[in-house]
C-alpha cells in the first residue's frame, strides 16, 4: 500500500460550545480502515481531530491515516494525532459568555475532549492544540512562504459574515433574512482592512487537480459540489481579522490576527512535530507530509478541498491525496439543536449503552458520505440483533455445549475439523471482502459483511444440531465436536476483524476462547486466516460477552431477568458491557 497521509475530522460535541472546531465527538471516528475513523480500543485507541500515521517497517515513510487500529492490524507503524482548533471570534465569544478568558476556556474544552476520547476507547499518541507554541511557529513560517510567493496583499473588504462559520458568505448562498444555510442565523455586514490570499491565482491549477484526479474529493457528489464552486470563479479571501484579538498575530502586522482557517488547517502539519524539537514548517513537513486522506464534515468541504490545496500550492507543499466529506446526523429524522432539546451527547450514550454499542451502531448505520439518523429504537434493535444475538449468543451457546460435552477443551485442530466444510471457504472469502471494504471507507458495508459471517455461524450450528449429535454418540459425537471447533474458529476470526470497531467486545470474545489479553494486543490482520484454534486448547468458563439492552417493555415482560436494568453500564474493568 502506498505511503501517504490522512486525517479525520468530525463534528464537535455540544459540550464544546463552539470551541474545539476540529475535535471529534462522533463515534464514526473509531474504526478501522485505510482512511476511516480513528479507533484504537483498550489496547490501541485513537480519535479526535485526528491524524494518524502508519507504515511498514523502516524504509517507507509513515502512512498517515485516521484509523490506527486497522493499520496496526496490518502491522504498520502508527502514530495517531488528535487535537483542537482554538482560535477565532466564535471561541472568544463563547469564552466571554462563560466568564472565562479564551485560553482558560480552551484548556477546559480540550481536557473535556481528552476525557471523552477515553470514554469512547480512543487512545491517541499526540494531542495538538492550535494554541501550542510549535503550531504558531509553523503558521508563521507558512505565512512567510505564501507572502514570499506574492500571494498575500492588503485591501478593504465588505460583505456578509457568518460568525459561526467564521466565513464571509455570498448573498446567493443565504436564505431568508440573509441567514446562513448551515447555522440558520442572520449574517452580519462587515467592512474591514484585511490581508488577502490570492485564491483566484490558482483557478486553473485547482481545475486541473479536480479533473486529473477525480478521487481527490469523495464521494462523487461532493466532487461535483467542489467543481461547481471552482467553475463559478474563485475569489480571493481574507486571511486576517482586524477586529479579532484571539488569534495568532499576523507576522508583518501585529495589529491583526490570522484568520482562523488559515491557521487551523496547518494543525495537520504542526501535529507532526515531536514535543521539544525545533518547531519549523520544513521540519514538520519532513515528518511525513503529505496526507493520504482528510476525512471531514461536508460543511467544511470548501476549506479543505479549495482553500487548503491552493494555500499549499502557494507554499510549495504537496497537497493531500484525497478529501472525503461525510454527512450530518439527525435524530428521529429531525435536525439536532439545543433549542429543540434533542442533541446527542456521546458520553451520555456511552454511559447508557456502552462504548462498543455506540461505536458499532454509528459505523454500521451511517454510511460515509451520506447523512445518518439516530433513533433510539433503531439503536437498540441493531445492537441487540447484531452484537447480543448474532455474536454474543452464538459464542455463549457454543461454549456451553463444549463445556457440557468436551470439558471446555477442543478435541480437534480447526484446520482438520473444517476439512471439506464450505463454511471455512465462505468465511475466508467474506474476510477478504471486509478488508477491501475497510480499505475503501465502506465501513457500514464492512460491518454487514462481518455480521454475515456471524449469520453463517448461526445457520451452521442450527443445521448441524451438535446437541443432538452428542446424544447419539460415536461418529456423530465426533462430528459434533468438530462442528464446535468450526464455529469457535469462526468466532475467533470475527473477533479479530471486528476489533477496530468493537475493541472491548473483541477482547472479551478472544479471552473466552482461551487466549490472553497480551495475545490479543499482538494480533494482526493476517491472524484472520483460518487455523488459529488448536486441539487441546481450553476455553474459558462460558459467560455472556455482551448483554442485551433491555427496554421498559422487556423488563415488564421479563420481570425475572436480571440483565442490564436502568440503562446503566458497568465500569470497563468489570468486563461485561451493560446497556
Amino acid at each position: 500500500m502506498a505511503a501517504g497521509r490522512a486525517f479525520l475530522r468530525a463534528a464537535p460535541s455540544s459540550l464544546a460550545a463552539g470551541a474545539g472546531r476540529f475535535a471529534f465527538a462522533c463515534p464514526t471516528a473509531l474504526p478501522l480502515t485505510a482512511a476511516a475513523a480513528a479507533a484504537t480500543g483498550p489496547h490501541r485507541r485513537g480519535r479526535g481531530r485526528c491524524y494518524c500515521s502508519a507504515s511498514d517497517a523502516p524504509p517507507p515513510p509513515p502512512y498517515v491515516l485516521t484509523t490506527p487500529l486497522y493499520y496496526r492490524l496490518l502491522d504498520k507503524r502508527v502514530v495517531f494525532i488528535t487535537g483542537t482548533d482554538e482560535h477565532g471570534e466564535k471561541i472568544a465569544t463563547s469564552a466571554e459568555a462563560c466568564g472565562r478568558n479564551p485560553k482558560d476556556h480552551c484548556d477546559t474544552i480540550s481536557n473535556s475532549y481528552k476525557m471523552l476520547w477515553a470514554d469512547l476507547d480512543i487512545e491517541y499518541d499526540k494531542f495538538i492544540r492550535t494554541t501550542d507554541r510549535k503550531h504558531e511557529a509553523v503558521v508563521n513560517d507558512f505565512y512567510s512562504r505564501v507572502l514570499d510567493s506574492g500571494d498575500i496583499y492588503r485591501a478593504d473588504y465588505e460583505g456578509l459574515y457568518c460568525v459561526s462559520c467564521e466565513e464571509y458568505k455570498d448573498e446567493k448562498e443565504l436564505g431568508e433574512n440573509k441567514c446562513c444555510p448551515v447555522h440558520l442565523k442572520p449574517c452580519v455586514p462587515r467592512k474591514e482592512d484585511n490581508y488577502f490570499f490570492a485564491l483566484s491565482k490558482y483557478q486553473h491549477q485547482l481545475e486541473d487537480l479536480l479533473t486529473k484526479n477525480p478521487n481527490f474529493v469523495r464521494p462523487s457528489h461532493r466532487l461535483n459540489e467542489v467543481q461547481g464552486w471552482v467553475k463559478s470563479g474563485l475569489r480571493d479571501f481574507s486571511i486576517s481579522r482586524a477586529s479579532v484579538e484571539w488569534g495568532i498575530p499576523v507576522p508583518n502586522d501585529t495589529k491583526q490576527t490570522i484568520y482562523v482557517w488559515f491557521d487551523a488547517l496547518l494543525g495537520y502539519i504542526s501535529a507532526l512535530l515531536d514535543d521539544g524539537e525545533k518547531a519549523s514548517l520544513q521540519q514538520a513537513v519532513e515528518r511525513g507530509w503529505p496526507a493520504s486522506l482528510h476525512l471531514i464534515g461536508k460543511d467544511i468541504l470548501r476549506f479543505h478541498a479549495v482553500y487548503w490545496p491552493a494555500m499549499l500550492m502557494s507554499a510549495g507543499i504537496s497537497v493531500p491525496d484525497a478529501v472525503f466529506g461525510h454527512g450530518f446526523l439527525t435524530k428521529d429524522g429531525m435536525k439536532m439543536g439545543k433549542s429543540l432539546g434533542n442533541t446527542l451527547e456521546p458520553k451520555d450514550l456511552v454511559n447508557r449503552f456502552g462504548v462498543d454499542s455506540v461505536r458499532y451502531f454509528f459505523l454500521r448505520e451511517v454510511e460515509f458520505g451520506n447523512d445518518g439518523d439516530y433513533s433510539e429504537e433503531r439503536f437498540i434493535n441493531i445492537v441487540n440483533a447484531h452484537l447480543a444475538n448474532t455474536i454474543g449468543n452464538l459464542l455463549n451457546r457454543t461454549l456451553g455445549l463444549l463445556k457440557k460435552n468436551c470439558k471446555s477443551t477442543l478435541a480437534f485442530d480447526s484446520i482438520a475439523a473444517a476439512d471439506g466444510i464450505s463454511l471455512k471457504d465462505n468465511v475466508e472469502n467474506l474476510v477478504d471482502k471486509a478488508k477491501d471494504q475497510f480499505e475503501n471507507l465502506l465501513l457500514s458495508s464492512a460491518c454487514e459483511t462481518l455480521m454475515e459471517i456471524g449469520n453463517l455461524g448461526n445457520l451452521y450450528i442450527d443445521e448441524q444440531a451438535p446437541w443432538s449429535c452428542f446424544k447419539q454418540g460415536g461418529e456423530s459425537a465426533e462430528k459434533a465436536a468438530k462442528d464446535l471447533v468450526i464455529i469457535l474458529e469462526t468466532m475467533r476470526i470475527i473477533a479479530i476483524a471486528l476489533s477496530p470497531i468493537t475493541p472491548s467486545l473483541s477482547l472479551r470474545i478472544y479471552t473466552q476462547l482461551g487466549f490472553t489479553e497480551d495475545q490479543f494486543r499482538t494480533l494482526r490482520w493476517e491472524d484472520t486466516k483460518w487455523g488459529g484454534l488448536k486441539a487441546g486448547q481450553v476455553m474459558m468458563e462460558p459467560k455472556p460477552v455482551f448483554a442485551r439492552i433491555e427496554t421498559e417493555t422487556d423488563e415488564k415482560d421479563q420481570s425475572s431477568s436480571k440483565a442490564t436494568k436502568g440503562g446503566k453500564k458497568k465500569a470497563r474493568s468489570q468486563g461485561l458491557v451493560e446497556a
